[in-house]
């Protein structure tokens, strides 16, 4: 199995910056892609970045320019980096992994328990 586990969320002001950090651990063979969606009160469960292990990146509409994601492959972590923070931005960020835990099994996708991230004055 595959363990995905998030810090750094917290409260932030308006225009504010905040960096996550999602670090992979257990039976790892290979990681495919990872990533973060969010998930504000009351609605749906939405893409926010994914990155792949040789760098592609993709963001959502809403946040690009705002925030960059990046990953360590050596470290099967990725970060998020939270610029200009608005309030919309205001949810429970999830990590998201697409991992195999051996080369003869098929990649799964992985997610962690989660990180709250406001944005208030």
């Amino acid at each position: 199995q595959v363990q995905l586990v998030e810090s750094g969320g917290g409260l932030v002001q308006p225009g504010g910056s905040l960096r996550l950090s999602c670090a992979a651990s257990g039976t790892i063979s290979s990681i495919n892609y990872m990533g973060w969606f969010r998930q504000a009160p009351g609605k749906q469960r939405e893409f926010v970045a994914t990155i792949t292990s040789r760098g592609t990146t993709a963001y959502a509409d809403s946040v690009k320019g705002r925030l960059a994601i990046s990953i360590d492959n050596a470290k099967n972590t990725v970060y998020l980096q939270m610029n200009n923070l608005k309030p919309e931005d205001t949810a429970v960020y999830y990590c998201n992994a697409g991992a195999k835990t051996s080369w003869s099994e098929a990649l799964k996708d992985y997610w962690g328990q989660g990180t709250q991230v406001t944005v208030s004055s």
